[in-house]
């Protein structure tokens, strides 16, 4: 299986999901197009990876790449492959397949409760932990089924099909992913309801672990793959 993921900033790259990538034989390529904005075509993957960044969907004008992405989604969904959008990455895909992405409720950083919406097929435990770092939130695309939220965003996950994915959140996030998101955007970490601080969010490791290993088990349900022998 290929495996092609989006990242838009340096600091903000695949982490866990290169990880699961290794163990399960599947070729990962990695676009930076923070140095080279040229996108894989429809035929070079079976799968999109959308990573998250700084920037907002609203930024094309700006950052020109941020609207070839979204025909790129477009054109992916269309061929039927499957689409995994991260933070960011998931605010693309809605906003690209006619959702909306705007201020979220609540800026949500650092490690929140996520529950599971009673129809979400399975595929997120009924409530659990995850990693977040949004300022903005989407609405889900016409025809998406709602399968998150919390309590900060009641928008924290869709589904569009069987092979289009949304997320909010962050279940790839790694010790070292974090620190790099912590030097790189301090401002974000300004006083807020559901805001934790650099010390809170490095706290515990077993938080990492246990989102990895839920970003482990949904992508090998969503791409059907198990661990290399």
């Amino acid at each position: 299986m290929r495996l092609h993921c989006l990242q838009h900033v340096p600091f903000e790259g695949p982490a866990a999901v290169a990880d699961w990538a290794t163990t399960r034989g599947v070729e990962l390529a990695v676009a930076p197009l923070y140095e080279n904005p040229a996108l894989p075509s429809v035929a070079d993957f079976d799968w999109l990876l959308v990573l998250g960044g700084p920037m907002s969907v609203h930024d094309a004008d700006a950052l020109p790449f941020l609207a070839a992405e979204m025909e790129l989604i477009r054109a992916a969904v269309a061929a039927d492959r499957g689409v995994l959008g991260l933070c960011l990455g998931g605010q693309l895909i809605a906003q690209a397949l006619g959702g909306r992405v705007g201020p979220s409720p609540a800026r949500e950083i650092g490690w929140w409760p996520v529950t599971a919406a009673e129809d979400a097929g399975g595929l997120l435990p009924a409530r659990f932990e995850a990693f977040h770092w949004h300022g903005e939130a989407f609405e889900p695309p016409p025809g998406a089924r709602r399968i998150a939220g919390s309590e900060g965003c009641p928008e924290q996950g869709f589904t569009l099909g069987e092979r289009v994915l949304g997320l909010q959140f962050h279940l790839e996030t790694t010790p070292d992913a974090a620190r790099a998101l912590i030097s790189h955007c301090p401002e974000d970490l300004a006083a807020g309801r559901w805001v934790q601080g650099a010390d809170d969010i490095m706290a515990d490791a077993g938080r990492f672990e246990a989102a990895n290993a839920l970003m482990t088990a949904l992508l090998d349900r969503l791409t059907g793959t198990t661990a290399a022998r």
